[in-house]
């Protein structure tokens, strides 16, 4: 699916919210906001796509795979208002990202330092599980945007879905999802993965705060001069080597 040249990052941000594309993942999202959960009955939820923000002079974009039913969705900023959006915000704010280690609400002052966040699909899909198709139609976005943010340098995928379908818009289709795998990949962006900050993950334990914190740094090396290994895992992490 190809879609039209934007000439800014806020020319696609408006293009994204006004997508109708997904007719599934529409309805939805209108259903979900026409609904509520009873702790935001009283707030009016935002039901529409939900495009990147943050800093478009960035270094760093993290790509998660979808908005959450009541969190972006409800807000209108990605990873914002959920358990998901915490760990996030802790994690920008403690390595230098961001100027606040929380992620409340859409005017909650939160600005991002060198990083922008994004998702693969931008709507909230039922069961947080977008259809393929419903991925490869978001994709275009993504491809939008890593070619607007002409500073990138790293790329930080949360989930097997943000890292396949970010892996395959940087030309590394076919590369292993492992988290804390780091692959350098000629004339783009180096790519980072890791588990998604989620309740599955973090209240079970695939996910702990130490490991989180560990990709953090990870990605801090990165964009630090002098790096120049091609793969690696972060600290805490099965040992292994992956050819890219």
């Amino acid at each position: 699916m190809v879609l039209p040249a934007y000439s800014s990052l806020r020319e696609l941000q408006e293009a994204v919210v006004g997508c109708d594309r997904c007719p599934r993942l529409r309805q939805y999202c209108a259903g979900v906001a026409e609904e509520r959960k009873p702790a935001y009955r009283n707030q009016k939820y935002w039901g529409r796509p939900v495009p990147g923000h943050g800093d478009p002079d960035a270094r760093l974009l993290v790509v998660g795979l979808a908005p959450g039913a009541h969190g972006a969705n409800r807000t209108g900023r990605l990873f914002t208002g959920d358990e998901s959006s915490q760990w996030l915000a802790t994690a920008l704010f403690l390595h230098r990202f961001a100027n606040q280690p929380n992620s409340d609400h859409a005017g909650d002052g939160l600005r991002l330092r060198n990083a922008y966040i994004s998702n693969a699909v931008r709507c909230a899909p039922p069961e947080n599980k977008p259809q393929a198709a419903e991925v490869a139609a978001c994709r275009p976005y993504l491809e939008a945007e890593i070619e607007l943010l002409t500073r990138l340098q790293v790329v930080l995928t949360l989930g097997r879905l943000a890292f396949e379908t970010t892996a395959g818009v940087l030309g590394g289709a076919g590369l292993v999802f492992r988290h804390g795998a780091v692959y350098l990949l000629p004339g783009r962006p180096t790519l980072v993965a890791s588990y998604h900050p989620s309740q599955q993950n973090t209240r079970t334990g695939l996910l702990t705060p130490s490991m989180w914190m560990e990709i953090f740094a990870l990605v801090r090396r990165e964009l630090d001069p002098g790096q120049t290994s091609a793969v690696r895992l972060a600290p805490g992490t099965d040992s292994g080597i992956m050819e890219t």
